[in-house]
């Protein structure tokens, strides 16, 4: 039997497999339970705790076509990662940049994790990332700060 990824290998596997849309090959990343939070979300997202969360979280359970906004060819660039005193935890800096399918836009933004691995799966991840700087790169930003009026009653 093989040995498992290391935390660096797993996070590496992850934001190459999120940019090349390698959709179950993300999902298998993760234990069955789980534990991701996007502590910044603008809109207080709720934790992922299950790879069914994930999958639809990462839209790969909607019909091919049902996205809405833009398509992103991506990359992740400025990788840092710091190995911590505990085995299982890394920190892990980088963008995200890319181009806008539809206009040819360059857009980057700037993202943190903060991921617990064991046995070679993610079981508890913090993704601290730029969620506007995202959204207006989709194209969505509107809707964004709309329901973000919404959601906090502006």
């Amino acid at each position: 039997m093989p040995e498992p990824l290391t935390p660096r290998e797993v996070f590496l596997k992850l934001v190459h497999g999120v940019c090349e849309e390698r959709g179950e090959e993300i999902i298998d990343l993760y234990a069955e339970r789980t534990h991701v939070e996007h502590p910044f979300h603008p809109l207080a997202a709720p934790p992922l705790r299950s790879r069914e969360e994930l999958r639809a979280h990462f839209g790969f359970s909607a019909p091919p076509g049902t996205c809405t906004g833009y398509t992103l060819r991506r990359r992740p660039i400025g990788i840092t990662v710091h190995e911590t005193a505990d085995p299982e935890v890394i920190v892990a800096e980088f963008r995200y940049e890319g181009t806008v399918v539809e206009t040819g836009e360059p857009f980057g933004y700037p993202a943190v994790f903060v991921m617990r691995v064991r046995d070679g799966k993610i079981v508890e991840s913090r993704d601290y990332l730029d969620h506007l700087g995202s959204a207006r790169a989709r194209g969505q930003l509107g809707d964004v700060l709309d329901a973000v009026g919404e959601h906090y009653g502006a």
